[in-house]
């Protein structure tokens, strides 16, 4: 059965090369990047791959909530039903920390931005879709005041927090919708990937990015996951697996959901 699939962040890295591997089984894969260029030669080399796969494109700063809300309202228009959203893209060490909303770059693009998309798809995932959001091995107890301001955090604090509430709004999220939304599923597709943020933070190549490609796939498309809705699954492990404790707390997750909507209220 050939699906629809949403990869944000799908210009470069693991989430290009997934979008490769979706493409070449033949589903329709929307791919997202912020730069122009960037997505119009992503485009334009997966169709090459298979001409008849359907590839739309998408640009959207995802630092920007103007620009994130822009980017699902144009998905919405053009699409009645998505199988698959993969809540890829995700930021480390950057030149700017700092969003021109006044917030952490790092909280915004991998925290904020996943939970605006996935809000404003949920009509058109509907029960039997699919929320795939890319955690992380690195994963340290969220500063709750942090999560909505300027940077105050060192780039490895940044990271592991914003990775972190992800996790925990997801599960917070999948307990508030059950079964009347979408499998939302957080993954650590496997730590140190080969992919550009990898190499721009730690300087070393990292391991093959078809490790974490595989399991993004297999989260997309396998039965195995079909009821897997508010589980983590972490590939250096190879199977579902307890996140942080604190994404196990459901008055701490409900604490970082709750901040989450009340920073996006603001904007």
């Amino acid at each position: 059965m050939k699906r629809t699939i949403l990869i944000t962040g799908s210009t470069d890295g693991i989430g290009k090369a997934t979008a490769e591997a979706l493409v070449d089984q033949g589903h329709t894969v929307l791919i997202h990047g912020r730069n122009q260029s960037k997505l119009d030669t992503a485009k334009a080399e997966l169709s090459k791959r298979n001409a008849s796969a359907g590839i739309q494109a998408y640009a959207a700063d995802l630092s920007d909530f103007a620009q994130v809300e822009q980017f699902a309202s144009t998905v919405l228009n053009k699409h009645r039903s998505i199988d698959v959203l993969i809540n890829n893209a995700g930021v480390f060490k950057v030149p700017n920390k700092t969003a021109d909303n006044g917030i952490d770059i790092r909280f915004v693009v991998n925290t904020l931005a996943p939970y605006l998309i996935t809000q404003r798809l949920l009509e058109c995932l509907g029960a039997s879709g699919r929320v795939i959001n890319l955690s992380s091995a690195a994963q340290a107890p969220v500063d709750i005041a942090a999560l909505g301001e300027a940077n105050r955090l060192s780039d490895d604090q940044a990271y592991a927090q914003s990775k972190l509430a992800l996790t925990m709004w997801s599960r917070q999220l999948a307990d508030i919708l059950g079964e009347q939304g979408p499998a939302i599923i957080a993954v650590n597709p496997a730590s140190f990937l080969g992919s550009n943020m990898v190499k721009e933070a730690y300087g070393t190549q990292g391991k093959d990015l078809q490790i974490g490609v595989d399991i993004l796939v297999k989260a997309s498309l396998s039965d195995d996951f079909s009821s897997a809705n508010g589980l983590y699954f972490d590939n250096d492990k190879g199977a579902f697996s307890n996140p942080h404790p604190d994404a196990l707390n459901a008055t701490k997750n409900k604490a970082v959901l709750e901040r989450v909507e009340e920073i996006l209220a603001r904007y």
